[in-house]
């Protein structure tokens, strides 16, 4: 049915939470896995390049990889086969542009409503809109009451 399920992940609890869901299905199914950490560069963009950019820069890497990390630590203990990406950019361009039409992107969401959700947009709903391939969001079940 999929050949491959890609998790992006920004080392959210919410992230953590399809993290979670993404590597039981890859098990289930028994296809391998892709965690994607898409560094959003609009976070240092407005910022005059000097050396401060360096400074933010290697700090997004560092989140990184520490969200990365995690992943393979979850994947090692369910014997799931993992790759790791990262990229730089829009998240959700970022997200679909790397998903292709045969995998199933699991993935976290906040749960933005009213004035945050109009103005801040959300990924996860960018994602389902423009991706093609299926799209599953793991909601916190905690904040869906």
């Amino acid at each position: 049915m999929y050949k491959r399920i890609v998790v992006p992940t920004d080392g959210s609890e919410n992230a953590r939470l399809a993290v979670k869901q993404a590597l039981e299905l890859a098990k289930l199914m028994n296809v391998p896995a892709t965690a994607l950490y898409v560094i959003d560069t609009s976070v240092y963009a407005s910022i005059p390049p000097d050396a401060l950019i360096l400074d933010i820069a290697s700090i997004l890497r560092k989140d990184a990889k520490a969200a990365l990390d995690y992943v393979k630590k979850e994947a090692a203990k369910k014997k799931v086969k993992l790759e790791t990406v990262t990229r730089e950019g829009s998240p959700s361009k970022e997200i679909v542009d790397f998903a292709k039409p045969d995998d199933l992107i699991v993935m976290g969401t906040k749960g933005r409503t009213g004035l945050a959700r109009i103005f801040l947009g959300s990924v996860a709903e960018n994602v389902v809109h423009h991706a093609r391939c299926p799209v599953m969001i793991i909601r916190d079940a905690e904040k869906g009451k």
